[in-house]
């Protein structure tokens, strides 16, 4: 390099100068150097051999390929992270009870790997929120369950209910569909629906999908036996859905975990964010769960996925698939560290999917 840190350049094989002949333009008697330069670039001969130069090996830079999958499923990971934060955050507004943060979810910008989530305790002084309903159809195809709700006020038409899950195996421990339609009703008119932060509110029941009905144990965050409920929104062809973890305490509406969803186009099965709420207890309980833990697991499948399986500690699991969603419970006798295991297969038994090789996918508990 020249002393003003542009002229002649070093390379592997020698030196090679930018005008002809000349390793650099001499300048003349009073001249600097810089001049010097300044006056060869006004060298129509020096211009183009500086341009033949500057394009040598020019085809040989190559920019690499821009992740679209990558940053498009990172971009709903994130999007879907900014719902159930802005929803924790306005529920946190309403009450928090001492220890009422628990780690039970999955935001990673995955919706994949477990997250925070807040867990709000209804205050005593609350009413609880409860809508009349019209019967609903049992999922095992049987007459139609009929709610105990108050009858629906004279001239006003009773809301229909939510559509009934795949098969009966969903609603576990001898939930019923009644008391899982109640639930979510619950939920939906309760303080936490308002204080969602979903655009344009969470909607009616009617709405909605139940897809599971199961126990939600008591721990040091949230004390009491209670159930989960939960549903999607039942327009399994919608670009983004709505899933909503409502936890049920003696008929009330305790808590409403909420997240959009919606298939990437790039992994054909995506674990739900916040199904760690389904399958662990609260932290502040870590190393002293309460056994036999009933767990269940969620997220979404695309159209080609015909199996999943899901294995939890020493639990096995072949999942339900549910327009659009996969469906997973067991039963622990022990305390575990590692999340859900979850393999997806084609309809030719190929694996399609693999926990384990996901990366936006969380392999150990907090």
């Amino acid at each position: 390099m020249s002393e003003n840190g542009w002229g002649e350049e070093q390379f592997e094989g020698g030196e090679r100068d930018f005008g002809s002949g000349a390793a650099s333009p001499e300048p003349a008697e009073g001249e600097s150097r810089a001049r010097a330069w300044e006056r060869a670039w006004g060298d129509p001969e020096f211009e183009d051999r500086l341009r033949d130069l500057l394009a040598e090996g020019a085809h040989d830079i190559r920019p690499s390929p821009v992740p679209y999958h990558t940053i498009r499923r990172r971009g709903m990971i994130e999007r879907r992270q900014r719902i159930v934060v802005a929803g924790a955050a306005f529920a946190a507004l309403a009450a928090v009870p001492v220890g009422a943060y628990a780690l039970g979810g999955h935001t990673t910008s995955s919706p994949a790997a477990p997250t925070p989530s807040v867990l709000v305790t209804r205050p005593a002084t609350t009413t609880p929120a409860s809508t009349a309903t019209t019967p609903v159809p049992d999922p095992s195809g049987s007459a139609p369950a009929t709610s105990s709700a108050p009858p629906t006020p004279s001239g006003t038409t009773a809301a229909a209910g939510p559509a009934a899950p795949a098969t009966g195996d969903q609603l576990l421990d001898g939930i019923t569909f009644a008391q899982a339609s109640d639930g979510l009703s619950a939920c939906l008119s309760s303080e936490f629906a308002s204080m969602s932060g979903v655009s344009g509110g969470l909607g009616t029941a009617h709405d909605y999908r139940i897809i599971l009905a199961m126990p939600a144990t008591g721990d040091t965050n949230a004390p009491g036996d209670g159930i989960y409920v939960v549903a999607v929104t039942a327009d399994s062809h919608a670009a983004s859905r709505t899933r909503l973890i409502c936890t049920v305490k003696g008929g009330k509406a305790e808590g409403l975990n909420t997240s959009g969803s919606g298939q990437d186009g790039s992994a054909a099965v995506v674990p739900d964010m916040n199904a760690g709420k389904l399958y662990q207890e609260s932290a502040l309980d870590k190393g002293a769960w309460k056994l036999p833990f009933r767990w269940g697991d969620i997220g979404t499948v695309r159209p080609s996925v015909a199996k999943v399986t899901v294995s939890y500690g020493n639990s096995h699991s072949v999942a339900v698939l549910d327009h659009g969603w996969f469906v997973a419970t067991g039963s622990l006798d022990r305390k575990v560290t590692l999340t859900p295991h979850i393999k997806g297969y084609d309809a030719h038994g190929k694996l399609v999917y693999d926990s384990d090789q996901d990366p936006q996918y969380e392999k150990t508990l907090p």
